[in-house]
């Protein structure tokens, strides 16, 4: 199995080294959601650290899907928006990285645990301590079922002032997803620093497997094309400049009719938030 390392300063630069480097440095794998005529995928493990995650630019351009879904995936993993989807029984979600993280349920347990609060909890009374960890996996159901979480394990840490975060993939579509995956944790990272008092670390990703599927070699080609052809600059974005489509993104949620109350109340917050960065 071949290893990638990356590290560099901001996401976006990180994710397209990292893609170009599964690209061209991929050993090929058969996947399990394989059609007779896809090619077989390119696979590697990979490392990705970004040394300053909150610094800009944040956004590459050619990551698939819009600004929108990537508001609206944030309010998945941060806030659970779309936990009330759960529900295998009736062919739905199996579970979401926020109920994992944030009501996470054991047997035996009268109540679901909040890891990240308490990560928190840990954290403020020892900074440096190695046992401030979330972890989604459950041995003693998710072996048999149909889509087991990606997200594996994350791992906190405060260093001079600074929260470090480790993120572990068992298995990353590093074209499709890695990059509002990174986006979405490093949010997270964001709000835990702010709630410990302290500024954002280093950010580093660790997938088992980070691979392009063969199913959209021919969209990928599109992806190395506009890197060849483009400057730096013009494949990166702003943060700020996704604000009037991150604003879009919770309109959208607000009309969710399904969506409990608390979480909508969540979500504007952070469009009333959006729309202070717009007067800036």
């Amino acid at each position: 199995m071949r290893t990638i390392h990356v590290v560099e300063r901001t996401l976006p630069v990180a994710w397209e080294r990292a893609v170009i480097a599964c690209w061209s440095e991929g050993e090929s794998f058969p996947t399990q959601y394989d059609k007779p005529e896809d090619p077989q995928s390119r696979d590697v493990c990979a490392m990705i650290h970004i040394t300053e995650p909150l610094a800009e630019p944040r956004i590459h351009r050619a990551f698939p899907g819009g600004l929108e879904d990537l508001e609206k995936y944030r309010a998945e993993v941060l806030y659970g928006v779309h936990d009330h989807w759960i529900d295998p029984a009736a062919g739905k979600w199996e579970y979401t990285y926020h109920e994992r993280l944030f009501e996470y349920d054991v047997p035996g347990l009268d109540k679901p645990i909040n890891q990240i609060e308490q990560c928190v909890a840990m954290l403020r009374e020892c900074g440096f301590t190695r046992r401030a960890q979330a972890v989604t996996w459950k041995a003693w159901e998710d072996v048999g079922i149909t889509d087991p979480a990606c997200l594996q394990r994350m791992h906190f840490r405060v260093q001079n002032g600074r929260l470090n975060m480790n993120v572990h993939m068992r298995s990353n579509d590093a074209f499709k997803a890695a990059f509002m995956n990174m986006y979405a944790f490093i949010e997270l990272q964001a709000e835990m620093a702010r709630d410990l008092g302290v500024e954002v670390g280093s950010y580093c990703h660790i997938a088992d497997s980070f691979h392009i599927y063969g199913s959209y070699f021919t969209e990928f080609d599109g992806f190395l094309k506009m890197v060849a052809n483009r400057r730096p600059e013009d494949r990166v974005w702003d943060g700020n400049y996704g604000v009037p489509m991150f604003i879009e993104g919770c309109s959208a949620l607000l009309v969710e009719p399904d969506m409990p109350e608390d979480k909508k109340n969540m979500v504007r917050a952070r469009k009333d938030y959006l729309h202070g960065l717009e007067t800036i």
